[in-house]
């Protein structure tokens, strides 16, 4: 496995192997692996010929009182994770080459990142959509694959590289959880024993939605307030949104015509958590 740092030589290695034929698959990452990133790495060797797997903690996406300084990471372990899989290139730009002095170039994508996650974090999917492209740019990628846990931000990806006709197909893949149900995400660590527990509310919360929806129940209030109930009961924990929406425009929903997308981010203490399920009226939709 070969450990790139600078933009101009990431994008030199990708010419080299467009202009042998090959297909390149891009997984981004803010590192700390876990088995959800190890999952996403493994899906992208099998649709092309090299992986790239971006590893870089985009101050762009983080507010001003978020968590950049404390954010984990481990570069040695998360490089060790990547070699076991197969990785052909750890790609690990410096904030420096990213946003050079006099920066001042950043992609929105207007209608999909203003509710949910872009209403508690203003300017979070502007950070996420513009390292995205630069990253397509530099590592110019066939594919690239994402987790669903981040439902929104795979929702603002597909739109921003259909919108500006980047030439990558986007593929979102399932939650990785833990066999206890929590979904697998880098701020798990942040949890105490006590904490940890509590956090289980939220795969609760969509085991309870997915039941009543099982039953026949389609109404928004009634599905929300389900899940609800369960994680205000939970001790340490506040809900930032609960929301039942349509999984392409994630606007609200009133009923389930179809399919919808429950959306969850909780905290627990001072850390916050996101996780969704797809229900259908149809057919049973895992969680």
């Amino acid at each position: 496995m070969e450990i790139i740092s600078a933009p101009q030589d990431m994008q030199a290695r990708a010419r080299q192997w467009r202009g042998q034929g090959l297909n390149i698959a891009l997984v981004p990452t803010m590192g700390f692996f876990h088995r959800g990133h190890l999952s996403l790495m493994e899906y992208g060797k099998t649709q092309a010929d090299r992986l790239v797997v971006s590893l870089f903690v985009n101050p762009a996406q983080f507010g001003p009182a978020e968590d950049l300084a404390r954010y984990p990471r481990d570069l040695e372990r998360d490089a060790a994770l990547a070699r076991e899989v197969g990785v052909d290139v750890l790609y690990t730009p410096e904030a420096a080459a990213m946003y050079p002095p006099g920066y001042q170039t950043y992609v929105s994508v207007e209608a999909l990142s203003q509710g949910l996650c872009g209403a508690s974090r203003p300017g979070h999917f502007t950070g996420v959509a513009t390292v995205v492209l630069k990253l397509f740019h530099q590592v110019q990628p066939h594919t690239a694959v994402f987790g669903e846990k981040d439902y929104q931000q795979l929702q603002v990806i597909k739109r921003m590289a259909a919108d500006l006709d980047v030439p990558v197909t986007v593929v979102g893949r399932p939650i990785v959880r833990e066999p206890d149900g929590l979904a697998m995400s880098s701020r798990n660590a942040y949890l105490n024993p006590a904490e940890r527990a509590a956090a289980l509310c939220l795969y609760r919360a969509l085991l309870a939605a997915r039941d009543l929806v099982i039953s026949g129940e389609k109404d928004r209030e009634q599905i929300l307030a389900a899940g609800s109930e369960i994680i205000t009961s939970t001790p340490y924990t506040r809900i930032d949104y609960a929301a039942l929406v349509d999984p392409e425009t994630l606007e609200d929903v009133e009923a389930i015509e179809g399919e919808a997308r429950l959306l969850l981010a909780v905290w627990i203490n001072k850390t916050r958590l996101i996780d969704n399920t797809m229900l259908s009226e149809s057919r049973l939709c895992c969680v």
